[in-house]
């Protein structure tokens, strides 16, 4: 009898503990639901359409999430990926091939989703420069990120003949005073800013050159994928929903990202959708954003082939996943 009594306390105990650790674990989860952060790598601009879009057509709050979607700045793009992988933040945007190079710097990065197949980034020139493509770049200074890999592939795959890199500010102030003058650019962005403001510019884009990595893409952490696969996997669905919604009615969105970044015109906005619409298209009729590791696996590569990361210090597979479409 006195044993049965032990037994009974002791299972008890074990339903009351294990009760606690579910509930705890429950809480745990919402608190998090409720206070997610989406950190951009720049300000607000249409390459961030479909996120914004999935906040302002309620697609987060249908799958019971409240995601606060911070702005970047110039200096983001270095910075968003460490805020992440240190837990600071849940999610960002970034480009895939940062993502690489931090993978092979030891920090545990997943990509989740690529809305921008085809690499936005371009060199602006001015039409009156007469250069018509990327081998052409010669006798001008050249804003840009040196350091960055597109710049250091163009420096491997281009002569650059009286080319003089200066450091790049994220204006086109100085593209619409000098007339021998170029910089680095998002094709759906600066070059319209440009040509608003009176300027003639022609955009030179790096995939014509092989430079071509996924772009505007959903990053995570390895604990967070681990820890919160469903919370995870809700995020990625609604802003695979954004994008989609995004790219075929991007009104009352474009007038959300035009009020976080007024620099943005309406116009200007627009005319990104319209440029977006072809970068986003995949193949094979794949799902929005969908990847493959035979992309990554090039991009790994290219990045051995500039010396930025070490050879076989990032494995392809584990840059992304893949997450189901189900509900």
């Amino acid at each position: 009898m006195i044993r049965t009594q032990s037994t009974l306390k002791t299972l008890l105990l074990v339903v009351v503990f294990c009760g606690c650790g579910e509930s705890e674990k429950t809480s745990d989860s919402q608190d998090i639901r409720s206070s997610l952060q989406l950190a951009l790598n720049w300000y607000p601009e249409a390459e961030h359409g479909g996120y914004f879009a999935a906040d302002e057509l309620g697609l987060f709050d249908d799958r019971r999430l409240k995601v606060e979607i911070l702005p970047g700045s110039p200096g983001a793009a270095r910075t968003v990926l460490q805020e992440v992988a240190t837990g600071r933040v849940a999610f960002a945007v970034s480009n895939a091939d940062q993502v690489v190079e931090q993978r092979a710097r030891g920090l545990p990065l997943v990509a989740l989703l690529a809305p921008l197949q085809q690499s936005p980034r371009c060199i602006m020139v001015h039409e009156s420069s007469g250069i018509t493509s990327l081998q052409e770049l010669a006798g001008v200074e050249l804003s840009v990120s040196d350091t960055r890999p597109f710049a250091l592939w163009m420096k491997h795959k281009l002569p650059l003949t009286n080319v003089t890199m200066v450091p790049f500010n994220g204006m086109v102030g100085e593209f619409l005073v000098k007339p021998n003058f170029a910089q680095q650019a998002y094709v759906f962005s600066e070059p319209f800013i440009a040509k608003e403001q009176g300027g003639d510019p022609i955009s030179l884009m790096l995939s014509d050159i092989g430079y071509n990595p996924y772009a505007s893409v959903l990053v995570t952490s390895e604990q967070m994928l681990k820890h919160h696969p469903d919370i995870v996997a809700s995020v990625v669905r609604a802003s695979r929903e954004g994008w989609t919604a995004y790219l075929s009615d991007p009104q009352a969105t474009n007038e959300r990202i035009h009020r976080e970044n007024s620099d943005m015109s309406l116009a200007a906005l627009q005319y990104g959708v319209t440029v977006l619409k072809d970068l986003c298209q995949t193949s094979d009729g794949q799902a929005t954003g969908a990847m493959t590791a035979a992309r990554w696996q090039e991009l790994i590569d290219l990045m051995e082939e500039l010396k930025v990361i070490d050879p076989d210090s990032v494995v392809a597979e584990d840059c992304f996943r893949t997450l189901s479409d189900e509900p």
